[in-house]
């Protein structure tokens, strides 16, 4: 599995890496700073190859438009959370209940998306989709690693935007889509 170009299982991948990086961050208070800044590049790439290249496909060939819509929202709030967490000093006493939120947060987007839009995408679209669109979240992944979660472009909030579900994106202002796509 570990050479795999099909998008489904590079996704499983990625979930496992970051709950190997959340183990590090609880179980080593000494490596936190560097396991923070591995999982907000992990994350914010991940976050930004889904958005790019599979939601839409997933939402219009594999038709789980709801599912997307709420990873969206699912994404958009643990971006929110890890942006609180890098601001923190590993020393401060919340630390460790924003970490939790982060994890918890995270937990339950990955137990979703592996229950429901990841079947769905390996049930209904065929191998070669899959490669095709393993090829294109692995280039996508790449060109955003490393951007912090507020670094999203206009065309990317308008990606956001329109996984959710909002209509007429292209006369919104980056602003106005920020706000379209900030957790509530």
């Amino acid at each position: 599995m570990t050479d795999s170009r099909d998008v489904v299982d590079l996704i499983e991948k990625d979930h496992r890496e970051i709950e190997r990086l959340f183990e590090l961050l609880r179980t080593d208070p000494g490596q936190r700073d560097l396991a923070v800044a591995e999982v907000m590049a992990l994350l914010v790439a991940h976050s930004r190859a889904e958005e790019a290249e599979v939601y839409p496909v997933a939402r219009d060939e594999a038709g789980e438009t709801e599912e997307v819509a709420h990873s969206q929202e699912e994404h958009a709030e643990a971006e929110a959370i890890l942006e609180r967490l890098a601001a923190m000093d590993a020393n401060d006493p919340q630390y460790e209940s924003v970490l939790q939120e982060l994890v918890d947060s995270v937990g339950h987007h990955v137990e979703e998306e592996e229950s429901t839009v990841l079947p769905g995408m390996r049930q209904r679209l065929s191998d070669e989709r899959r490669a095709e669109l393993g090829e294109a979240f692995l280039a996508a992944r790449a060109e955003h690693l490393g951007e912090r979660p507020d670094e999203a472009t206009r065309e990317e909030l308008a990606q956001q935007a329109r996984n959710l579900g909002v209509e007429h994106t292209g006369s919104m202002s980056k602003e106005e889509l920020r706000e379209e796509v900030r957790p509530d």
